[in-house]
């Protein structure tokens, strides 16, 4: 039984001892290799003051788009504080075919601009928020915004209306730019207009965005490059001589090249690595390429796509090969050690694989290490794979990556905490792995996993493709769940439950479809599906029957509290009690323990505080012998609300001051702020001291603010008339 996923005690640290007891079937692996991207950077500390700087750096000379940069400033709103009608923020939206530079142009922009928004620039890339559907979380790109303006995720709202809400509020004071690119569908864009004034929101996209100007959007076409620009280019990337030396074959080469700035830099490149190749030789070439590629899915970009097919056939053909398979990769960008286990090879032949993709603009790698392509180019990878390798291969590839991160992934959750329930049995797996969480020198494991994850679901949808996978998804998506109790990604988290029970459901495991449909109850609960929540746990509650374990079956019942807590606590407290029970039988005494906790503030909000005293003293020393502080003091806490609630103040203040101190010693600040609170209530009754409540206010609205809590507000409106602090 784990609290982990309640949605009730500290979700991070609440875990389950199971003296290395995991169950189900073992993974039978081959070698994972391939390492890890170590230089991961954690973000900085929740609440840092910190102006964000996200939108991606210009790599290459921006040509030519003088007219678009100057249409931008125009539409910039004046600092000026004087009263008028017109707009106080800045929408444009831009729209053009995929590789014509609409980052490019805004990145330029930004890169100028940067002392216009002293605040700070936002990007979000939908394209990575989407994955493989059509359309795109808007709810969690809001999530982005608002934990790039500080916020703690503990903080964030479940809903997306909440969200716009809290942004607005977030940014009125900010003069901030913000970024959303690769936007498929306008209705995602305009809920994310900042408040500040003088801020600006910049949309880029396809030809879909037009009906964004009934919201205020000023509308710019983003078109190819015009031939003189072109050439340009292409004298900037391999040289003016090289291009002023035969100008009509150049000027083939830039009409050929669609004018995409993308196809450009690819063409460039290859003249660049080759000095005795004529811009006639590669203008011939080009011209011919298109008839070839008439099957290709690129569409009305097979001329395109022509560029990419040159560069691509003067590959050896180990890097061609590689460039083929890293176009299956589910992911969106890569380190050298996916990029090794995706493809096979060993870690020195991957680095020489990916400089030869790289230095023929195949490839870009990002300011961490990571690598990507560009969208077309993807694309072309793609379809050289499936022309010429087997499709075996395919899922051959899924296999090694969804065990490549299926290693790494339980290693980070291991790492985070040990001791909590778990299904799956990795250890024949996780015996062949260097735990690289384990290092030194080695990344966090939580921010390795926030970095990963888009990859992680990316696998995870992949994998559920694949027939002889069901058993790797439905661990991998067991093992990925730990990030969500830190980082609420709450689509992502409902997505990879819903894939890793239907695979446990065909790999026939109940113990994990049990455990992973429980799970499932949280995300839903929270994003207010609760009719959705309570048909997990049916089916949930079914499954752990039918596995006969005991944990399973008490960590569901956990769940079915959690869910019953909101209308019905007699039944929230015969769940609790079962899984109380069942725990006990297992001789699973920290989970018995953590049911306890539960029960007992179930009997304290029924009105039964004298019971709940009784039951949460059990699960306290439960906790204390286990030496679990943290936990122990959340259950002190919820003694001392009891306590309060029988008007006991002098044992409630005893025991909400002790958890307070411990909570502050474990860093678990969020909790020590509710019981801070707690205290200054007692406080400020008739016969307290209202100078120790300020103090306990002030200490509470110092944490809720460095979290960018919505309560800050209210406690800074509760401090405003009281006595100053002694």
């Amino acid at each position: 039984m784990s609290a982990e996923g309640t949605g009730g005690p500290d979700r991070a640290a609440v875990r389950n001892d199971l003296s290395g007891t995991v169950h189900g079937p073992a993974v039978q692996a081959g070698t994972i290799h391939g390492g890890i991207t170590f230089h991961v950077e954690s973000p900085p500390p929740v609440g840092t003051q910190v102006t964000p700087d996200e939108i991606p750096p210009l790599t290459v000379r921006l040509i030519n788009r003088t007219k678009g940069l100057a249409t931008l400033d125009g539409w910039l709103v004046p600092e000026t504080d004087d009263e008028d009608d017109g707009s106080s923020v800045g929408f444009a939206a831009l729209h053009g075919p995929p590789g014509v530079g609409k980052t490019a142009l805004v990145s330029r922009w930004a890169e100028r601009g940067r002392k216009r928004f002293p605040d700070g620039q936002i990007y979000v890339d939908f394209a990575a928020l989407r994955g493989e559907s059509a359309g795109a979380d808007v709810s969690e790109a809001a999530r982005c915004c608002l934990r790039s303006l500080g916020m703690d995720d503990a903080y964030i709202p479940a809903t997306f209306v909440e969200r716009v809400r809290l942004l607005r509020s977030r940014s009125a004071n900010r003069r901030l730019l913000v970024f959303l690119d690769n936007v498929s569908q306008p209705a995602q864009a305009a809920a994310l207009i900042p408040k500040g004034k003088g801020s600006f929101l910049v949309v880029a996209g396809g030809s879909g965005l037009g009906e964004l100007a009934a919201s205020g959007a000023k509308l710019m076409s983003v078109n190819p490059l015009d031939r003189d620009s072109a050439l340009e280019v292409l004298a900037d990337r391999c040289g003016a001589e090289k291009v002023a030396a035969d100008r009509v074959s150049a000027k083939r080469l830039v009409e050929l090249c669609g004018g995409l700035p993308v196809a450009l830099h690819v063409v460039a490149a290859r003249l660049a690595a080759k000095s005795r190749l004529t811009l006639a030789a590669l203008a011939k070439e080009l011209a011919d390429e298109p008839r070839r590629l008439a099957g290709m899915s690129l569409g009305k970009d097979r001329s395109v796509a022509a560029a990419f097919d040159l560069a691509y056939r003067e590959l050896a053909p180990e890097a061609a090969r590689f460039y083929r398979l890293m176009g299956w990769y589910p992911g969106t960008t890569f380190d050298a050690g996916v990029a090794a286990v995706a493809a096979g090879l060993d870690p020195e032949r991957t680095e020489d694989a990916l400089d030869a993709l790289t230095g023929a603009s195949l490839l870009e790698e990002t300011a961490d290490g990571r690598f990507r392509f560009h969208d077309l180019v993807r694309l072309h990878a793609a379809d050289r794979a499936t022309e010429e390798e087997a499709p075996a291969e395919r899922t051959a590839l899924v296999r090694r990556v969804t065990l490549h991160y299926l290693a790494l992934t339980a290693l980070a959750d291991r790492a985070i905490r040990l001791d909590r329930l778990r299904i799956a049995d990795l250890t024949r797996l996780l015996a062949r792995v260097p735990d690289p969480f384990a290092a030194k020198d080695g990344p966090k494991p939580v921010a390795w996993l926030e970095a990963e994850h888009r990859n992680i679901l990316g696998v995870l949808r992949a994998a559920a493709r694949e027939e002889g996978l069901h058993t790797e998804v439905w661990q991998l998506a067991e093992a990925f769940t730990v990030l969500f109790f830190h980082h609420r990604h709450l689509g992502d988290w409902r997505e990879s439950l819903e894939l890793g029970a239907a695979a446990a459901a065909e790999a026939l495991v109940p113990a994990a479809e049990a455990r992973l449909r429980s799970l499932l109850s949280r995300p839903l609960m929270d994003l207010g599906e609760y009719e959705a929540a309570r048909r997990e746990l049916d089916t949930a509650e079914a499954c752990a029957e039918v596995s006969d374990h005991l944990v399973v079956r008490a960590s569901v019942q956990e769940f079915s509290g959690r869910y019953w807590d909101r209308t019905d606590p007699t039944r929230a407290m015969e769940a609790y009690r079962s899984a109380l029970d069942l725990n006990t039988a297992a001789n699973e005494h920290r989970g018995a323990a953590i049911a306890a906790y539960f029960l007992g503030c179930a009997q304290d909000a029924a009105g039964d505080s004298r019971a709940a005293l009784d039951t949460l003293r059990g699960a306290h020393e439960q906790l204390a012998a286990r030496e679990d502080a943290r936990m122990a003091a959340r259950v002190h806490m919820a003694i001392g609300l009891a306590h309060d609630h029988l008007g006991e103040t002098r044992e409630a203040i005893a025991a909400l001051s002790a958890a307070a101190e411990t909570l502050r010693a474990q860093e678990a600040t969020h909790y020590e702020a509710q019981a801070l609170v707690a205290l200054a209530d007692i406080e400020e009754r008739p016969g307290g001291d209202p100078r120790e409540a300020r103090s306990r206010l002030e200490r509470a609205l110092e944490i809720y603010e460095a979290g960018g809590s919505p309560r800050a507000e209210e406690l800074r409106e509760r401090l405003a008339g009281g006595p100053a602090a002694g």
